[in-house]
């Protein structure tokens, strides 16, 4: 009986030393999910799930991609970063409805494995000038040869077709998933990650320095990374139409700190909606004639505040800053522009409070100051006893809104009449019955 518990025992530990093994050996890979436009957030992205996935030992790299494109800067270091990576690089446009547009379609095309799932789309990489405006000819020409001769260093070394690659640069072509597959710009499709790792197990791969790599990747186990707080806050700011709100929204309350000095609260968060506004429009293309637009917006609603123009001087100023604020970002995708609805609103209600804020602060600063006596000025008073005409006999009293006050009269006034306050020197009041013309004042 203790020699079946033993030999029992035995099969046991032989079954766990064999299953432990077996677990340990099995296949990971890290997944990145990027379905924004490219821009130096994304590529931070990038670089971090490279370096996790090379820390953790994955088997590969699987990014899921979803975009319209984004800025050719930001793609080239992307693609570089691909290009370099040690851990190998799965590119998959999904899920259905996806696409890769224009810097996607680099992405793409660098990856040691390109895939799309049925109903996606990849192409149309024509590079735009991202400052905007129109290049001459030339410089036209030495942009396109440029972007080609980048696409075409790597997707030669790739064995996939270079020649319908410079098509989606230089003619804008897109393909579908299947259109991509028969013309060799992708190594398969697959509908799902699981079909997609099953069928690239046991598959050889060539990485960029020539050598050969067999991938395993059968039941792999997928480990998404999630996007951190700060990638999650920098992506949030990267948005356009964020800044832009950002950097109103503060500029009005900095001039509403200086109006009312002392209240901190406004200037301190005012402040800091300036600074992320510029931190976030510093990384997106500026055209410098819509900083000049808003230059002059800002002129025109201070000058229709100051001096008046009927309202025209304020339409103008309008208009600039609708027109600067909604050409402001010379993205080379829609998805990365200021959206019209909220240029009109920027314009319309920043310069409205603008020119209302100016002119308030004005009209505040022309009022005369009047404090003690002044407050007095013009206003009615009671007397409290017969006031005779000054230098005949001492200043009487009179009632003043709710203060009694030491009091001399112009001509003799009897008790209980009513008199305006004319003048005043020091605290004794100059009056004159209510009924006659205003003095002036003493000083």
């Amino acid at each position: 009986m203790q020699q079946l518990a033993r030999v029992v025992s035995s099969i046991c530990l032989v079954a766990a030393g064999l299953a432990v093994p077996a677990f340990a050996e099995q296949p990971f890979v890290d997944k990145l999910v990027l379905s924004d436009t490219i821009q130096p957030i994304t590529a931070g992205e990038l670089d971090r799930a490279l370096a996790t996935a090379n820390r953790d030992g994955a088997h590969a790299l699987l990014v899921e991609l979803d975009t319209p494109g984004g800025l050719l800067d930001s793609t080239r270091t992307m693609a570089g970063a691909i290009l370099s990576s040690r851990v190998p690089v799965i590119v998959y446009v999904s899920p259905a409805g996806a696409r890769a547009g224009s810097a996607g379609f680099f992405l793409l095309e660098s990856a040691d494995v390109a895939a799309m799932a049925p109903g996606t789309n990849a192409g149309a990489a024509h590079p735009v000038l991202e400052f905007g405006g129109q290049p001459d000819e030339t410089m036209k020409q030495k942009i396109e040869n440029d972007t080609e001769a980048f696409l075409r260093s790597y997707v030669t070394k790739r064995n996939r077709n270079a020649e319908a690659a410079e098509a989606a640069v230089h003619s804008s072509h897109s393909y579908t998933a299947e259109e991509a597959l028969a013309q060799h710009l992708i190594d398969l499709t697959a509908s799902s990650d699981a079909q997609l790792l099953a069928t690239l197990d046991g598959r050889e791969i060539t990485r960029m320095d020539g050598s050969k790599l067999t991938l395993h990747l059968a039941g792999a186990r997928v480990q998404v990374l999630r996007a951190s707080l700060r990638d999650q806050l920098l992506g949030w700011l990267m948005d356009p139409n964020i800044a832009l709100l950002l950097l109103v929204g503060g500029a009005l309350l900095i001039y509403l700190e200086f109006n009312t000095p002392g209240t901190i609260v406004p200037g301190a968060l005012g402040t800091l909606m300036v600074m992320l506004a510029i931190f976030a429009l510093d990384l997106l293309p500026i055209r410098f004639t819509s900083v000049l637009l808003l230059l002059a917006a800002v002129v025109l609603l201070m000058l229709e505040a100051k001096v008046g123009g009927h309202g025209a001087l304020a339409v103008a100023g309008i208009v600039c800053l609708t027109f600067g604020t909604l050409t402001l970002v010379a993205a080379p995708v829609p998805e990365m522009n200021v959206s019209p609805w909220v240029a009109v609103a920027v314009g319309v209600g920043f310069g409205g409070i603008t020119v209302l804020l100016i002119r308030l602060a004005m009209r505040a600063r022309r009022m005369k100051s009047r404090l003690g006596a002044d407050v007095l000025l013009d206003k009615l008073a009671t007397t409290m006893e017969p006031l005779a005409p000054e230098g005949q006999a001492p200043e009487g009293r009179v009632l003043v809104e709710g203060e009694i006050w030491s009091a001399v009269a112009s001509e003799p006034v009897p008790a209980g009449a009513r008199v305006r306050v004319v003048a005043h020197q020091d605290y004794l009041l100059r009056v004159v019955p209510a009924d006659s013309a205003k003095g002036s004042v003493l000083r």
